[in-house]
Protein backbone atom coordinates (compact mmCIF):
# COMPACT_ATOMS: atom_id res chain seq x y z
CA UNK A 1 0.00 0.00 0.00
CA UNK A 2 1.01 3.47 -0.63
CA UNK A 3 0.23 6.98 0.26
CA UNK A 4 1.32 10.49 -0.98
CA UNK A 5 4.03 11.96 0.20
CA UNK A 6 3.75 14.79 2.37
CA UNK A 7 5.79 17.73 2.56
CA UNK A 8 5.59 20.82 4.65
CA UNK A 9 7.38 24.20 3.10
CA UNK A 10 8.07 26.15 5.82
CA UNK A 11 8.40 30.04 4.97
CA UNK A 12 5.70 29.49 2.00
CA UNK A 13 5.46 32.99 1.89
CA UNK A 14 8.80 34.76 1.39
CA UNK A 15 11.12 34.23 -1.96
CA UNK A 16 12.30 31.14 -1.82
CA UNK A 17 9.48 29.35 -0.25
CA UNK A 18 7.58 30.58 -3.08
CA UNK A 19 10.23 29.57 -5.49
CA UNK A 20 10.13 25.91 -3.85
CA UNK A 21 6.69 25.28 -4.00
CA UNK A 22 7.13 26.19 -8.05
CA UNK A 23 9.96 23.72 -8.30
CA UNK A 24 8.13 21.14 -5.87
CA UNK A 25 5.52 21.11 -8.93
CA UNK A 26 7.98 21.48 -11.40
CA UNK A 27 10.17 18.73 -10.73
CA UNK A 28 7.29 15.64 -10.07
CA UNK A 29 5.42 16.54 -6.91
CA UNK A 30 2.26 18.29 -8.33
CA UNK A 31 0.44 15.33 -6.37
CA UNK A 32 1.91 15.51 -2.94
CA UNK A 33 0.18 15.99 0.09
CA UNK A 34 1.99 19.61 0.42
CA UNK A 35 1.27 22.28 3.10
CA UNK A 36 2.05 26.13 2.97
CA UNK A 37 3.80 27.16 6.82
CA UNK A 38 4.64 30.72 7.68
CA UNK A 39 3.97 32.96 10.65
CA UNK A 40 0.82 33.65 12.06
CA UNK A 41 0.97 37.00 10.48
CA UNK A 42 0.29 35.38 7.05
CA UNK A 43 -2.67 33.73 8.62
CA UNK A 44 -5.55 33.86 5.97
CA UNK A 45 -3.13 34.32 2.93
CA UNK A 46 -2.93 31.65 0.45
CA UNK A 47 0.18 30.73 -2.17
CA UNK A 48 -0.06 29.08 -5.84
CA UNK A 49 1.18 25.61 -6.57
CA UNK A 50 1.02 24.75 -10.04
CA UNK A 51 -2.59 24.97 -10.58
CA UNK A 52 -3.84 24.50 -6.60
CA UNK A 53 -4.21 27.33 -4.35
CA UNK A 54 -2.70 26.31 -1.22
CA UNK A 55 -3.75 28.07 2.17
CA UNK A 56 -1.19 29.13 4.03
CA UNK A 57 -1.01 26.79 7.66
CA UNK A 58 0.27 28.56 11.28
CA UNK A 59 3.94 27.34 11.76
CA UNK A 60 2.89 27.35 15.57
CA UNK A 61 -0.48 24.94 15.07
CA UNK A 62 1.50 22.55 12.52
CA UNK A 63 1.65 18.96 13.72
CA UNK A 64 4.55 17.30 11.54
CA UNK A 65 3.78 13.95 12.44
CA UNK A 66 3.14 11.97 9.33
CA UNK A 67 5.10 14.60 7.27
CA UNK A 68 7.83 13.09 5.46
CA UNK A 69 9.97 16.47 4.18
CA UNK A 70 10.08 19.83 5.87
CA UNK A 71 11.56 22.28 3.11
CA UNK A 72 12.69 25.42 5.62
CA UNK A 73 13.70 28.45 4.39
CA UNK A 74 11.97 31.31 7.16
CA UNK A 75 15.30 32.34 8.86
CA UNK A 76 18.11 30.68 11.17
CA UNK A 77 15.62 31.79 14.16
CA UNK A 78 12.72 29.75 12.97
CA UNK A 79 14.57 26.94 12.02
CA UNK A 80 16.64 26.35 15.35
CA UNK A 81 13.50 26.13 17.19
CA UNK A 82 10.68 24.57 14.91
CA UNK A 83 13.34 21.81 12.62
CA UNK A 84 14.72 19.99 15.85
CA UNK A 85 10.78 19.21 16.34
CA UNK A 86 9.95 18.63 13.35
CA UNK A 87 12.57 15.57 12.87
CA UNK A 88 12.00 13.84 16.31
CA UNK A 89 8.72 13.30 14.74
CA UNK A 90 10.33 11.59 11.96
CA UNK A 91 10.15 14.40 9.52
CA UNK A 92 13.45 14.32 7.58
CA UNK A 93 14.20 18.54 7.50
CA UNK A 94 15.73 20.21 4.41
CA UNK A 95 16.96 23.39 5.32
CA UNK A 96 17.95 26.35 3.85
CA UNK A 97 19.13 28.51 6.59
CA UNK A 98 22.68 29.05 8.20
CA UNK A 99 21.24 27.02 11.38
CA UNK A 100 22.82 23.58 10.73
CA UNK A 101 25.16 24.47 8.23
CA UNK A 102 28.74 23.77 10.25
CA UNK A 103 27.41 21.37 12.64
CA UNK A 104 29.92 18.42 12.36
CA UNK A 105 26.54 15.84 12.03
CA UNK A 106 24.35 17.43 9.74
CA UNK A 107 25.81 16.94 6.21
CA UNK A 108 26.15 20.21 4.29
CA UNK A 109 24.84 19.17 0.67
CA UNK A 110 25.10 20.22 -2.75
CA UNK A 111 23.81 17.54 -4.52
CA UNK A 112 26.07 17.19 -7.48
CA UNK A 113 29.60 17.57 -5.30
CA UNK A 114 28.32 15.15 -2.36
CA UNK A 115 25.08 13.86 -2.81
CA UNK A 116 26.65 10.16 -1.34
CA UNK A 117 25.57 12.27 2.17
CA UNK A 118 22.53 11.29 1.17
CA UNK A 119 22.72 7.70 0.76
CA UNK A 120 21.10 5.81 3.90
CA UNK A 121 19.83 8.84 5.94
CA UNK A 122 16.64 7.76 8.25
CA UNK A 123 13.93 9.57 8.61
CA UNK A 124 13.89 12.29 11.04
CA UNK A 125 17.61 14.00 10.00
CA UNK A 126 18.38 17.21 9.22
CA UNK A 127 20.25 18.22 6.04
CA UNK A 128 21.07 21.89 5.37
CA UNK A 129 21.36 23.74 2.38
CA UNK A 130 25.04 25.64 1.74
CA UNK A 131 24.57 29.51 0.96
CA UNK A 132 23.72 30.83 -2.50
CA UNK A 133 27.28 32.00 -3.23
CA UNK A 134 28.91 28.34 -2.14
CA UNK A 135 26.70 25.95 -4.00
CA UNK A 136 27.26 28.04 -7.58
CA UNK A 137 30.88 28.00 -6.46
CA UNK A 138 31.33 24.72 -6.03
CA UNK A 139 29.56 23.75 -9.01
CA UNK A 140 32.01 25.21 -10.86
CA UNK A 141 35.25 24.13 -9.02
CA UNK A 142 34.56 20.76 -7.94
CA UNK A 143 35.79 18.77 -10.91
CA UNK A 144 38.77 21.42 -11.25
CA UNK A 145 39.53 19.74 -7.52
CA UNK A 146 38.95 16.08 -8.35
CA UNK A 147 41.08 16.39 -10.83
CA UNK A 148 44.29 18.30 -9.29
CA UNK A 149 43.46 19.50 -5.59
CA UNK A 150 42.69 23.22 -4.80
CA UNK A 151 45.36 25.11 -2.30
CA UNK A 152 43.60 28.68 -2.32
CA UNK A 153 40.72 30.58 -3.53
CA UNK A 154 40.35 34.12 -4.18
CA UNK A 155 36.82 34.88 -5.16
CA UNK A 156 34.76 38.26 -5.24
CA UNK A 157 30.68 37.67 -5.50
CA UNK A 158 28.80 40.05 -6.87
CA UNK A 159 25.25 39.02 -5.21
CA UNK A 160 21.87 40.28 -5.97
CA UNK A 161 19.30 42.12 -3.74
CA UNK A 162 16.71 38.68 -4.23
CA UNK A 163 19.48 37.45 -1.49
CA UNK A 164 18.23 39.69 0.81
CA UNK A 165 14.46 38.18 -0.13
CA UNK A 166 11.61 39.87 -0.96
CA UNK A 167 12.18 43.47 0.90
CA UNK A 168 15.70 43.14 -0.76
CA UNK A 169 13.65 43.11 -3.65
CA UNK A 170 11.28 45.47 -3.13
CA UNK A 171 14.05 48.32 -2.20
CA UNK A 172 15.68 47.96 -5.11
CA UNK A 173 12.59 48.46 -7.20
CA UNK A 174 11.77 51.29 -5.27
CA UNK A 175 14.92 53.19 -5.17
CA UNK A 176 14.87 52.89 -8.96
CA UNK A 177 11.71 54.79 -9.27
CA UNK A 178 12.76 57.02 -6.96
CA UNK A 179 16.66 57.71 -8.88
CA UNK A 180 15.15 58.10 -12.20
CA UNK A 181 12.63 61.06 -10.58
CA UNK A 182 15.21 62.35 -9.40
CA UNK A 183 13.92 62.21 -5.83
CA UNK A 184 15.53 60.98 -2.66
CA UNK A 185 16.96 57.56 -1.49
CA UNK A 186 15.89 56.01 1.55
CA UNK A 187 18.17 52.71 2.34
CA UNK A 188 16.04 50.27 4.93
CA UNK A 189 16.90 46.97 4.34
CA UNK A 190 20.63 47.78 3.07
CA UNK A 191 23.02 49.91 4.83
CA UNK A 192 23.71 52.45 1.81
CA UNK A 193 21.34 52.93 -1.48
CA UNK A 194 21.63 50.04 -3.87
CA UNK A 195 19.84 51.16 -6.44
CA UNK A 196 22.89 52.29 -9.14
CA UNK A 197 25.47 51.30 -6.82
CA UNK A 198 27.71 48.33 -5.39
CA UNK A 199 27.78 47.80 -1.37
CA UNK A 200 30.79 45.73 -0.16
CA UNK A 201 29.27 44.54 2.96
CA UNK A 202 27.07 41.55 3.64
CA UNK A 203 26.12 39.99 6.94
CA UNK A 204 27.70 41.20 9.89
CA UNK A 205 31.40 42.27 10.29
CA UNK A 206 33.57 39.60 11.96
CA UNK A 207 36.54 40.06 14.65
CA UNK A 208 38.58 39.51 11.17
CA UNK A 209 37.40 42.25 9.44
CA UNK A 210 35.64 39.88 6.75
CA UNK A 211 31.74 39.46 6.61
CA UNK A 212 29.92 36.24 8.08
CA UNK A 213 29.00 36.23 4.36
CA UNK A 214 32.47 36.03 3.11
CA UNK A 215 33.12 33.63 5.83
CA UNK A 216 30.74 31.22 4.99
CA UNK A 217 32.46 30.37 1.90
CA UNK A 218 35.74 29.23 3.54
CA UNK A 219 33.84 27.31 6.40
CA UNK A 220 31.51 25.60 4.02
CA UNK A 221 33.34 25.21 0.66
CA UNK A 222 36.04 23.10 3.45
CA UNK A 223 33.41 21.07 4.96
CA UNK A 224 31.51 20.06 1.56
CA UNK A 225 34.83 19.38 -0.50
CA UNK A 226 36.14 17.54 2.72
CA UNK A 227 39.31 19.28 2.74
CA UNK A 228 40.48 21.33 5.82
CA UNK A 229 43.65 22.59 3.46
CA UNK A 230 41.85 25.01 1.02
CA UNK A 231 41.67 28.58 1.76
CA UNK A 232 39.39 30.73 0.72
CA UNK A 233 39.79 34.50 0.88
CA UNK A 234 36.49 36.53 -0.44
CA UNK A 235 34.75 39.54 -0.83
CA UNK A 236 31.13 40.14 -1.00
CA UNK A 237 29.50 42.57 -2.44
CA UNK A 238 25.77 43.40 -3.15
CA UNK A 239 24.53 44.74 -6.77
CA UNK A 240 21.77 46.15 -8.04
CA UNK A 241 20.55 43.00 -9.77
CA UNK A 242 17.32 41.52 -8.74
CA UNK A 243 18.06 37.94 -9.34
CA UNK A 244 21.53 35.86 -10.04
CA UNK A 245 24.51 36.20 -8.42
CA UNK A 246 28.25 36.49 -10.09
CA UNK A 247 31.31 35.48 -8.94
CA UNK A 248 34.90 35.95 -10.16
CA UNK A 249 37.15 33.32 -9.16
CA UNK A 250 40.62 33.02 -8.73
CA UNK A 251 41.47 29.94 -7.79
CA UNK A 252 45.95 27.74 -7.40
CA UNK A 253 45.13 23.95 -7.74
CA UNK A 254 47.60 21.78 -5.90
CA UNK A 255 48.52 19.95 -8.50
CA UNK A 256 49.51 20.51 -11.82
CA UNK A 257 46.53 20.18 -14.83
CA UNK A 258 46.28 20.80 -18.31
CA UNK A 259 43.34 23.55 -19.43
CA UNK A 260 42.11 20.97 -21.65
CA UNK A 261 41.35 18.59 -18.92
CA UNK A 262 39.54 21.47 -17.08
CA UNK A 263 37.69 21.98 -20.17
CA UNK A 264 36.53 18.33 -20.43
CA UNK A 265 35.81 17.98 -16.90
CA UNK A 266 33.75 21.06 -16.47
CA UNK A 267 31.63 19.50 -19.76
CA UNK A 268 30.65 16.23 -18.23
CA UNK A 269 29.90 17.96 -14.53
CA UNK A 270 26.32 17.67 -13.63
CA UNK A 271 24.65 20.98 -13.03
CA UNK A 272 27.32 23.07 -14.51
CA UNK A 273 27.07 24.81 -18.56
CA UNK A 274 30.80 25.63 -19.59
CA UNK A 275 31.28 28.65 -22.19
CA UNK A 276 34.23 27.87 -24.07
CA UNK A 277 33.63 31.13 -26.10
CA UNK A 278 35.74 34.49 -26.01
CA UNK A 279 32.98 36.39 -27.91
CA UNK A 280 31.85 39.11 -25.45
CA UNK A 281 28.48 38.40 -26.57
CA UNK A 282 28.57 34.56 -25.52
CA UNK A 283 29.57 35.48 -21.61
CA UNK A 284 27.61 34.41 -19.41
CA UNK A 285 25.45 37.37 -16.71
CA UNK A 286 23.17 37.04 -14.24
CA UNK A 287 20.29 38.55 -16.48
CA UNK A 288 20.82 36.16 -19.58
CA UNK A 289 22.34 33.07 -18.31
CA UNK A 290 21.82 32.86 -14.38
CA UNK A 291 18.07 34.18 -13.74
CA UNK A 292 15.32 31.55 -13.99
CA UNK A 293 17.75 28.33 -14.89
CA UNK A 294 18.86 25.19 -13.07
CA UNK A 295 22.37 25.70 -14.21
CA UNK A 296 25.34 27.01 -13.00
CA UNK A 297 27.27 28.70 -15.88
CA UNK A 298 30.85 28.99 -16.38
CA UNK A 299 32.98 32.05 -18.98
CA UNK A 300 36.05 33.41 -19.29
CA UNK A 301 37.72 30.23 -18.04
CA UNK A 302 41.68 30.90 -18.84
CA UNK A 303 45.07 30.03 -17.08
CA UNK A 304 46.19 32.69 -14.44
CA UNK A 305 49.25 33.83 -16.46
CA UNK A 306 50.85 34.98 -12.56
CA UNK A 307 50.87 31.47 -11.25
CA UNK A 308 51.85 28.69 -12.71
CA UNK A 309 48.79 26.62 -11.21
CA UNK A 310 46.43 29.59 -11.02
CA UNK A 311 42.65 29.12 -12.92
CA UNK A 312 40.44 32.28 -13.74
CA UNK A 313 36.46 31.88 -14.09
CA UNK A 314 33.66 33.82 -13.71
CA UNK A 315 30.51 32.14 -12.37
CA UNK A 316 27.02 32.76 -12.70
CA UNK A 317 23.51 31.16 -10.99
CA UNK A 318 20.50 32.30 -9.76
CA UNK A 319 20.62 32.78 -6.01
CA UNK A 320 16.66 31.82 -5.51
CA UNK A 321 16.71 28.68 -7.78
CA UNK A 322 19.97 26.31 -7.56
CA UNK A 323 21.28 28.66 -4.76
CA UNK A 324 18.40 27.75 -2.39
CA UNK A 325 14.96 26.31 -3.36
CA UNK A 326 16.31 23.48 -6.72
CA UNK A 327 19.07 22.66 -4.03
CA UNK A 328 16.56 21.46 -1.79
CA UNK A 329 14.14 19.62 -4.07
CA UNK A 330 16.93 17.88 -5.79
CA UNK A 331 18.26 16.65 -2.34
CA UNK A 332 14.93 15.54 -1.20
CA UNK A 333 14.40 14.12 -5.12
CA UNK A 334 18.00 12.31 -4.36
CA UNK A 335 16.73 10.96 -1.27
CA UNK A 336 13.38 9.43 -2.41
CA UNK A 337 15.59 8.33 -5.42
CA UNK A 338 13.11 9.55 -8.04
CA UNK A 339 9.89 7.73 -6.50
CA UNK A 340 6.62 9.77 -5.67
CA UNK A 341 4.87 7.53 -2.86
CA UNK A 342 6.45 5.97 0.13
CA UNK A 343 5.94 2.71 1.20
CA UNK A 344 3.46 2.66 4.11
Amino acid sequence: MTKKLKIAVVGATGAVGEAMLSILNEYGFIDADVHALASEKSLGKSVEFGHRTLPVEVLDDYDFNGTDFGLFSAGAGISQVYAPRAAKSGCTVIDNTSAFRLDDDIPLVVPEVNGDLLENLSPGSIIANPNCSTIQMLIAIAPVHALAGIDRINVATYQSVSGAGSEGLEELARQTVARLSFKEVKPSVFAQPIAFNCIPVIDTMQDNDYTREEMKLHWETRKILRDDSIAVNATAVRVPVFYGHSEAVHLETARDIDMDAVREAMHKAPGLVLIDDTDAKAQATAVTHGAGKDETFVSRLRRDYTHPRGINMWVVSDNVRKGAALNAVQILKMIISGKMAVET
